[in-house]
């Protein structure tokens, strides 16, 4: 038996980078993937990826910020599991890279409702599922940007800041349960993001998205000792 056997893992932005790579190395550990993203084209890779090891996915091409879906999803993940185990919140968009006096309010709005307004909401309507899990654990993927001095990075930064203050926040909520909310900063790993926001980078000299998935496995673990932490990828003992 696998150390997530039978648990019930949702991870937002799992069709490519990051959330993909976690979604996998759940899979691996037998939980049965809830994947979401925007492309269906990406997330039926990742279903082809996660079905040739012999694990198991279910996916819903959405938008995290179509409020009217997050209800529907909530109705379904109870209708089909009665709970929630493990909540993965990965999605996120970096923006324009600009001087405050510089940035455009749409693009300020649309990475703020993204990275921060939208796990808002995820946990607003899963927590009662989450709840009934007899071990939820939840990691929201975060940034060294949050507590950093980086200039142009103000929509992210602050995103990401607020993201660290929420997740705290429900830790807190959740302190005399069973469940565990954390934060997971993964560093300069070669995704298209990093691409985005270093253009000149070299991004095979960085680790990749499959060499941090560990530690959402090990977060994800029943006996999780972290609650409410800021955690840097690759230094959680595995």
């Amino acid at each position: 038996m696998t150390s997530l056997n039978n648990r019930i893992a949702l991870v937002t932005g799992a069709s490519r980078g990051i959330g993909r790579a976690a979604a996998i190395a759940l899979a691996r550990e037998g939980a049965h993937i809830i994947a979401t993203a925007r492309t269906q084209a990406g997330l039926e890779e990742l279903d082809d990826t996660i079905k040739a090891e012999g694990g198991n996915a279910t996916l819903v091409t959405m938008d995290v910020n179509d409020r009217p879906a997050l209800p529907r999803l909530a109705s379904a993940i109870h209708d089909r599991w009665g709970k929630l185990d493990i909540m993965i919140m990965n999605a996120g968009i970096l923006g324009t890279l600009t001087p405050i006096a510089h940035m455009d309010e749409q693009i300020w709005d649309d990475v703020i409702a993204t990275n921060l307004t939208a796990v808002f909401r995820m946990i607003n309507q899963l927590d009662p599922l989450f709840r009934l899990s007899d071990a939820g654990r939840a990691v929201l993927v975060t940034s060294g940007a949050a507590s950093g001095m980086m200039p142009y990075w103000s929509a992210y930064a602050a995103s990401k800041a607020g993201l660290d203050a929420l997740g705290k926040s429900w830790a807190a909520e959740l302190k005399n349960t069973t469940h565990r909310v954390n934060m997971l900063s993964p560093g300069r790993i070669a995704t298209n993001m990093i691409g985005e926001a270093f253009p000149g980078i070299d991004k095979a000299t960085l680790p990749s998205p499959e060499d941090i998935a560990g530690d959402f496995v090990q977060l994800c673990q029943p006996d999780c000792p972290y609650q409410g932490q800021i955690l840097n990828a690759g230094q959680i003992p595995r």
